[in-house]
């Protein structure tokens, strides 16, 4: 089984559902996993939904499940994103898990008591904060990350939704 890529496009948000949704079947194998450089497994299947072509122009910001940084000078997959987007779009970084030594703020979302932890280039990471708490859903993953969760793991099962616009 070949590797999946996914996106989503909002407009704002708060929205609930996606603009557009992106699927890529990627026809390599991810790179090995490494410790602290999950960007290197990663990169490749962001570059097939982001950068092929500059599809990010249109883009306020992007997105990550991940953290931009790892520590104070500790690129991490947001950073070498914004990097490769020649930081002309901001990115936002959202972990599950805290990461030792991340200059991550911790979002607390719904009820729940494990909060997400934000990272941030481009924007103030006070700013990305404040969007991932006012994301739409209830939960602590907001919907529309767990929309292209979905889509990544089970694409075979996802249902198309077709562009409204562009964001």
């Amino acid at each position: 089984m070949y590797p999946v890529a996914a996106a989503v496009e909002f407009v704002d948000w708060e929205d609930r559902i996606p603009t557009a949704e992106t699927v890529r079947i990627l026809r390599e194998a991810p790179a090995p996993y490494e410790p602290g450089a999950s960007y290197k497994r990663e990169i490749p299947f962001l570059r097939s939904v982001l950068l092929e072509p500059n599809v990010y122009e249109r883009f306020t910001a992007v997105v990550v499940d991940g953290y931009v940084w790892l520590g104070e000078s500790r690129p991490g997959l947001g950073a070498h994103l914004y990097s490769l987007m020649s930081e002309s779009v901001p990115v936002i970084g959202v972990g599950k898990t805290r990461f030792r030594g991340a200059p991550a703020l911790e979002v607390q979302r719904g009820c729940s008591s494990r909060p997400l932890y934000v990272t941030a280039a481009g924007v103030k990471p006070e700013f990305a904060a404040e969007c991932i708490r006012k994301m739409d859903g209830a939960g602590r993953i907001p919907s529309l990350l767990k929309r292209v969760d979905r889509l990544a793991r089970n694409w075979h099962e996802a249902a198309p939704i077709t562009s409204t616009g562009s964001p």
